[in-house]
């Protein structure tokens, strides 16, 4: 199974900006559709965005749509999450995530997503 560790967390003031990566051990990460999901305290773990293996097609949630790139280097093995003009209310842990399957469609829902990283936190100040 392959291993996911994300990174860039930490404190910014609203409006400001992060940069999330994702390194994966899998050496057929070029295969996998990746997708990113956060979880506010005392929420349920929801999508932010999702790519598909070549990169060519990518999904956002309406919340961040604008304001976060989802983007992916196959030869390095590496997710990012470029996060702009952040809110408050984008405060959350974020996990990147590799799809079940090789070389399907990209979906939202966590449970089509087999194996996560331990996470990295976000907060947002006002």
């Amino acid at each position: 199974q392959v291993q996911l560790v994300e990174s860039g967390g930490g404190l910014v003031q609203a409006g400001g900006s992060l940069r999330l990566s994702c390194a994966a051990s899998r050496g057929t990460f070029s295969a996998y559709t990746m997708g990113w999901f956060r979880q506010a305290p005392g929420k349920e773990r929801e999508f932010v965005a999702t790519i598909t293996w070549s990169g060519a097609t990518t999904y956002y949630a309406d919340s961040v749509k604008g304001r976060f790139t989802i983007s992916r280097d196959n030869a390095k093995k590496m997710t990012y999450l470029q996060m702009n003009s952040l809110k408050p209310e984008d405060t959350a842990v974020y996990y990147c995530a590799e799809h079940l399957y090789a070389y399907h469609e990209p979906e939202k829902s966590p449970e089509r997503f087999g194996s996560w990283g331990q996470g990295t936190q976000v907060t947002v100040s006002s």
